[in-house]
């Protein structure tokens, strides 16, 4: 729409300033500029001239036309940003509302699985597998990674610059570090690794591997493993936190492993075991008392 356009093309570029200046990442830049868009197309008229009531009609459309919990609260983030800071006009926002999202207790990966899945890959993208489950690192901490950032002699990872900007070390396993090795002699050997360059490059080593390739390669492996669950990166994450609290490791430990800012998001996982418990108690119990068929 012309009348959109015009409109929000200097608004594109002043709003991309404020993000940056913020430090955004960029996936989370291109999410707000799609979300003013949809807000702008909806609206037909200049986003300087929204009020109220387009909010909450733009909401309300949102949510009849089946966006999910997720999709509109990350909509609503990115027109709150261009209102509040970058139009600073706070209160035009008023009627937007994040929407309550339900918390699923996630799947976990038996240790076999696990084995399984890391036998079936390469060498990089078994060291990658293994840093996922073995340290519990997000897949957007794994792909940032520098050989550098493995430190043998403290055993630990840095990494940096992970979710909320925070730098935190994460332990390194003797297991994992052995993984690791193997794929630095593999990497140096077939010259894919740089000094000082990235764990996981790219097809060109000055980049690092993307995101969305190691989670395609991750849902691959899953595949030629025989894994019959829904096999992500961030499930290594889980099945990590899991395995850990059934050795009894502290919660308080495993949110510090995690890097979790709360207590509260790394409790989902204590949850998770207390139904599992609940679960195969009651099996004993119908199996007791009632037999089996």
């Amino acid at each position: 729409m012309k009348t959109t356009d015009t409109t929000i093309n200097p608004l594109r570029q002043r709003m991309i300033e404020d993000m940056t200046m913020r430090k955004f990442k960029t996936h989370t830049q291109t999410d707000y500029i799609r979300a003013v868009k949809k807000l702008a197309e909806f609206i037909n008229k200049p986003l300087t001239s929204a009020t109220k009531e387009d909010m909450r009609r733009f909401q309300l459309h949102l949510a009849e036309i089946g966006t999910s919990a997720v999709t509109i609260n990350s909509t609503i983030s990115g027109i709150r940003f261009l209102y509040q800071v970058t139009l600073d006009n706070r209160e035009v926002t008023q009627p937007l509302s994040h929407v309550p999202q339900p918390r699923k207790l996630p799947v976990v990966l038996t240790v076999e699985e696990v084995t399984r899945l890391i036998d079936v890959a390469t060498p990089k993208y078994q060291a990658a597998f293994s840093i996922a489950y073995g340290a519990g690192l997000r897949i957007s901490e794994i792909v940032t990674l520098k050989t550098g950032d493995i430190d043998s002699e403290r055993m630990c990872i840095h990494v940096h610059q992970g979710k909320g900007r925070k730098d935190r070390y994460a332990l390194l396993s003797p297991v994992l570090l052995e993984k690791l090795r193997d794929w630095w002699r593999y990497g140096r050997v077939h010259h894919c690794l740089l000094k000082g360059g990235w764990l996981f490059p790219g097809q060109n080593p000055i980049n690092p591997m993307s995101a969305r390739t190691l989670s395609r390669v991750c849902r691959l492996a899953a595949v030629d493993a025989e894994i019959d669950k829904k096999v992500t990166m961030h499930l290594l994450r889980h099945s990590f936190a899991t395995h850990l609290l059934e050795q009894h490791v502290d919660i308080r430990v495993i949110q510090v492993l995690l890097g979790h800012s709360k207590l509260e998001t790394t409790s989902i996982y204590y949850a998770q075991k207390v139904v599992m418990f609940s679960n195969y108690y009651c099996c004993r119990y119908t199996t007791r008392f009632h037999g089996t068929d």
